[in-house]
């Protein structure tokens, strides 16, 4: 049988695959250079494939694609479906919806134009939004472009308390609905005023446009049942506009895959069913799949407080991890606003392809990417110099050690040369402009420093400007140029480990097979924290219980239950996430440390509010091993090196070996400057990092004692 895990990135798509299934590993030996295959206990084998998320000359979806030639079938035979046990997926399809706006580009297509249907008096409530000044400087303010093409204002209303002020007028609604639907919109947003407590209008509605024939109907107090009209509703009107897309996308894959198994990772970090995949769940689908790649893999390497660095082409996510998940209830993503839990990733735009410039003063780098076309300078295709050529620059990529995939033909390797006299070039444009004499090396390795800075602060943001102190904590570092930069972020940031995992180049995909299956409901409370609140937060959390339980096929393991309420202290925004006890006094202890952790300080005279509660149910999930591996060489007897290359750190040259990965064993032990090259990325030891292979093929990079 055959497990499929798959990343849908938005340049490659990775595929993690186990098997047992000798035949397939038989026919893929002959294709060593394309396929990195592992062998596991019990007769099985790990096989790691990447290709081109886009290549609509060769393949309609990637995905497929890849299953294809792992079982080494032609595009036109069917897949036989038998052999594959499940796939798990993560895709970026509904990211890339939001930051392309497909539906403006194509207004005609009924699929992603959507209406919005809210309290009469409100037409205009989701755009003017909070009214929050990114620039506060700016002389012209641009507003983000809304998801709904056209508003319908239904007068009704209930208060706060739920007395029903205004009835729906059935018939009125109904004309107007109706007229919409005759210009072709086929989706709808419902977002009424307090109707995530009182949800009958909405019902109302809901029922109309289904009888209409809406086939995408979105009602707020089922998307996400909190209070605040604007954070509710734009989360509505993002579900409406994305789920068409998404499920068309998964209707797709389903279709060449009758009867396999399909689940596909939400942005809070779980599993779910294909049928239940939900727009307002797809935003960190691909992301969500590296933070619990490196997370679980970490536990196994011993490591509980972990600090995730996943540096890609375009942009680097961090996140910060400490004995559970961190998920964020409000987030803004491709400019849309949105109120669910997602996992806390801090994404910036900094990766290989970030762009490199001299500016008349100082340098820049990014926030605008090279991409993969052009690419970075030395990709053969003309593109500007990039953080990938500072590396080529600075020797520590090489190319006799990176894939030989460029040029017309594909074929050749990393243009050296024009990264060499490009940056002669800007250094004495540098010397020209600032009089200050640096050599192409020394201009290479400050536009590095500039680009780790930026990482760094990133890391930053969701670490010690929370209170956590990171010398404390491992780094994570995966996606294919982490391994690049690793000491550089470590040696800014004080801390003193840094782990990497053999699948680090393909870690997005092998955590969705790590990930479990995972449902979250909450809802809001919006009372004070007392004893007498306890048993009605106990009924609640039943109730979200059932609703959650639903979603998860219960006839294969157990489960586990986790409860939390979300708490503020009264006339404050800020909510804090506690595990919910029948105790008020533990959990008013737990926000209180957690408090003065992130703030500084506490209120001990104000009144804690719970804001809302949430209920998470967790199946377990049968995930993948990893082999123990064997020393064979002697313990004296070190790793023999490649070869001797030159690498600039520390500002000076120095002469650097090249080890190959899988020629490490356990307990081999590397002192910087040193280079370790595998399949799918590169990993430099700077001067005064030591490196080591554990049993587990773990590389565990340690700071050296000055």
């Amino acid at each position: 049988m055959l497990k499929v895990f798959a990343d849908r990135g938005g340049t490659f798509t990775d595929i993690v695959a186990v098997t047992n299934n000798q035949a397939i590993i038989d026919n893929l030996s002959r294709y060593s250079e394309r396929f990195l295959i592992v062998t596991l206990p019990n007769q099985q084998w790990i096989i790691v494939y990447k290709l081109l998320s886009e290549n609509p000359e060769q393949y309609q979806d990637a995905a497929i694609q890849g299953i294809r030639d792992i079982m080494g079938i032609s595009s036109n035979e069917p897949i036989p479906t038998e052999a594959i046990e499940v796939v798990k997926m993560g895709t970026t399809v509904a990211t890339n919806a939001l930051l392309e706006r497909k539906g403006d580009a194509c207004g005609k297509d009924s699929v992603l134009r959507v209406v919005l249907l809210i309290t009469k008096g409100f037409k205009d409530a989701l755009q003017i939004g909070y009214q929050n000044r990114p620039n506060i400087f700016a002389r012209q303010i641009i507003l983000p472009t809304m998801l709904y093409e056209q508003v319908i204002e239904i007068d009704e209303r209930y208060d706060a308390n739920g007395n029903e002020l205004i009835p729906v007028n059935i018939e009125l609604a109904k004309s107007d609905l109706q007229a919409v639907y005759h210009t072709g919109i086929r989706s709808c947003a419902i977002v009424f005023m307090h109707s995530d407590r009182y949800p009958k209008h909405e019902q109302q509605i809901a029922q109309l446009a289904q009888q209409i024939g809406f086939t995408q109907i979105s009602i707020s107090h089922q998307v996400s049942p909190l209070m605040k009209l604007v954070s509710r509703g734009d989360t509505t009107v993002v579900d409406a506009y994305l789920t068409p897309i998404l499920r068309r996308y998964v209707n797709q894959i389903a279709s060449q895959l009758p009867r396999v198994k399909l689940m596909f990772m939400k942005s809070d970090g779980g599993l779910v069913a294909a049928q239940q995949f939900q727009g307002k769940d797809s935003i960190l689908s691909g992301p969500a799949g590296g933070i619990v790649g490196a997370v679980q893999t970490s536990k196994r390497a011993g490591f509980e407080l972990v600090i995730t660095f996943d540096m890609g082409g375009t942009s680097t996510d961090v996140a910060h991890f400490k004995g559970e998940y961190e998920r964020q209830l409000d987030s803004e993503i491709a400019g849309a606003r949105m109120r669910v839990p997602v996992l806390a990733i801090n994404t910036i735009a900094a990766g290989g392809g970030s762009i490199l410039f001299f500016d008349g003063s100082s340098y820049r780098v990014g926030p605008k990417s090279a991409g993969s076309n052009p690419g970075p300078a030395c990709y053969r295709r003309k593109g500007p110099l990039a953080v990938t050529d500072a590396n080529v620059m600075l020797g520590k990529i090489h190319p006799q050690y990176f894939p030989s995939v460029f040029g017309i033909d594909g074929n050749l390797p990393l243009d050296k040369d024009t990264v060499i006299q490009q940056f002669t070039q800007l250094a004495e444009e540098i010397q020209a402009a600032t009089l200050n004499y640096c050599t192409p090396e020394q201009v290479a390795a400050g536009f590095m420093a500039i680009a780790v800075e930026n990482m760094a602060n990133a890391i930053k943001k969701i670490s010690l400007q929370r209170g956590y102190d990171v010398s404390q904590y491992v780094l994570c570092c995966f996606g294919g140029a982490g391994g690049q930069v690793a000491c550089l972020i470590a040696d800014t940031l004080g801390m003193k480990k840094i782990f990497l995992h053999p699948y680090a180049g393909v870690l997005s995909a092998y955590g969705m097979g790590l990930a479990d299956v995972r449902a979250i409901r909450e809802v809001g409370v919006e009372q004070p924290l007392t004893q007498t609140l306890i048993p009605k937060l106990h009924e609640l959390m039943k109730h979200l219980e059932t609703q959650a339980r639903s979603e998860i096929d219960q006839v294969r393991s157990q489960v586990e239950i986790v409860q939390k309420v979300n708490l503020k202290y009264e006339g404050t925004n800020s909510t804090l996430t506690v595990n919910f006890t029948h105790e008020v006094a533990v959990m008013r202890q737990d926000f209180e440390a957690e408090h003065k952790s992130r703030y500084g300080f506490i209120q001990l005279e104000k009144t804690l509010i719970v804001e809302s509660a949430s209920v998470e149910v967790i199946q377990k999930m049968e995930t993948p091993e990893e082999p123990l591996i064997i020393r064979t060489r002697p313990l004296d007897q070190a790793p023999a090196s490649v070869e001797t290359v030159r690498m600039f750190s520390t500002d000076r040259w120095h002469d650097t070996p090249v080890y190959r990965r899988e020629d490490l064993q356990p307990e081999d032990s590397i002192n910087g400057p040193a280079i370790v090259v595998e399949k799918i990325s590169t990993i430099v030891v700077e001067p005064n990092w030591e490196a080591k292979l554990t049993e587990r093929n773990h590389l565990v990079l340690q700071r050296l004692r000055h």
